[in-house]
């Protein structure tokens, strides 16, 4: 699933902060199919193609951070839109969100599926992700960010779940706000992976 490619070749459309700035729900399904990019510490650009999202919704979703106010750690899903929001799981993992929404309502996206690594912690243990991404910008400057799927994924391939490891949540535990495809599938439908290619650094 992993695709690596050179990203000065400009073939692919980053996705800007107006992307971002929606409802969390439609951005997490939008992003099935989309492809997570991430520039190594040698230059190598890496393409992962998403295949599992969750949305939170904003203060009244009562399994999001912000359900009990801005507090420093959650400060950065108030937005803007477009910036990563990144924290600590249980002392254990990293987690990678991207924020959604108007300024001030505390929403963003979880990535929980990309290229061959499924689950949000082993995710960012294998694309590097720490705290250090939280509160960036989602671009190529600031080295990780979200490119468009292209063709969008049919409806009848991507599943609708409830959150994973809400339960303390009440009812919104059982919202369908988990967006999952089959990987398998995913690929067939965007076509072979590119080879890992060198970028070339611009002066």
């Amino acid at each position: 699933m992993r695709e690596m490619v050179d990203s000065s070749q400009g073939r692919t459309e980053v996705l800007a902060a107006a992307f971002f700035a929606r409802a969390a729900d439609r951005v997490a399904r939008d992003l099935i199919g989309a492809r997570l990019a991430v520039r190594r510490p040698d230059g190598v650009v890496e393409r992962h193609l998403v295949f599992e999202t969750e949305a939170y919704l904003g203060a009244h979703d009562l399994a999001c951070h912000g359900a009990r106010g801005r507090t420093a750690r959650n400060a950065v899903m108030f937005g803007p839109a477009g910036r990563w929001y990144v924290y600590l799981c249980y002392g254990l993992h990293w987690m990678l969100n991207i924020v959604t929404g108007p300024e001030g309502v505390p929403a963003a996206v979880l990535l929980r599926g990309v290229g061959s690594h499924e689950g949000p912690g082993r995710l960012t243990r294998a694309l590097g992700v720490d705290r250090t991404f939280d509160g960036r910008p989602a671009t190529r400057s600031g080295g990780l960010w979200l490119e468009a799927a292209g063709s969008p994924v049919p409806r009848r391939l991507v599943r609708r779940t409830p959150r994973i490891g809400v339960g303390y949540a009440g009812a919104w535990a059982e919202k369908p706000l988990r967006y999952v495809v089959d990987p398998a599938e995913l690929l067939m439908m965007k076509g072979p992976v590119a080879r890992r290619a060198p970028v070339r650094r611009r002066s």
